[in-house]
């Protein structure tokens, strides 16, 4: 037997399955989203950017239970479980960081993304989000807690933002459009904090 022919099984091999065994999982049908509903901000044209002011929003920190694309269930102070059916297009932190940048636009602050300018703001808005769904516990609501901090050359601050909206069911639609309202509550408190700081 070749050498070519020894090594076509060793290469197959390598390459991994080749056929998939059980049925792959559905796509969701739905694929929920936040969308920010503060009211435009006026363009703010060519004028250059006061990089001592302006703001550099960072992806907030999540803890175990939202490091997923699902949301979750608070039913006890030791047991989280999961809304059925129902799937975020991408992860609570990455919505929540563009809420924040879109709220703090609206106010008129400059948001300045380290990614696309090459450049990092005066003041860096982080923290961690802390609550994000519903919590079943008397009386049933959806709970956005935002544990944020503001550091300038003024030093260094820190806030705890919260707002939570009742809801009748835990369903997937109503679920999300109550966490849609409360995150842009928490945001629009964000931005004022914010925007009342001195840099």
């Amino acid at each position: 037997m070749t050498r070519a022919a020894l090594l076509f099984p060793l290469l197959l091999a390598a390459c991994g399955p080749l056929v998939q065994v059980g049925t792959p999982q559905a796509p969701p049908a739905v694929l929920l989203v936040t969308t920010a509903t503060p009211p435009q901000a006026q363009p703010a044209g060519l004028a250059p950017v006061d990089m001592a002011t302006a703001v550099t929003v960072q992806t907030p920190l999540l803890p175990g239970p939202l490091q997923t694309l699902r949301i979750p269930v608070t039913v006890s102070d030791t047991q989280v479980q999961y809304v059925r059916d129902a799937t975020w297009a991408e992860l609570p932190s990455r919505q929540f960081q563009r809420l924040l940048a879109e709220n703090l636009t609206a106010r008129g602050l400059a948001v300045v993304d380290p990614r696309t300018s090459g450049r990092t703001a005066g003041r860096i808005l982080s923290g961690q989000l802390v609550a994000f769904g519903v919590d079943a516990r008397a009386p049933l609501a959806v709970r956005v807690r935002f544990d944020a901090t503001l550091t300038s050359r003024a030093g260094l601050r820190q806030r705890r933002f919260e707002h939570e909206v009742p809801i009748g069911s835990v369903q997937p639609v109503p679920v999300a459009d109550a966490l849609n309202r409360a995150a842009n509550a928490v945001a629009a408190e964000v931005a004022a904090w914010i925007d009342g700081s001195a840099g």
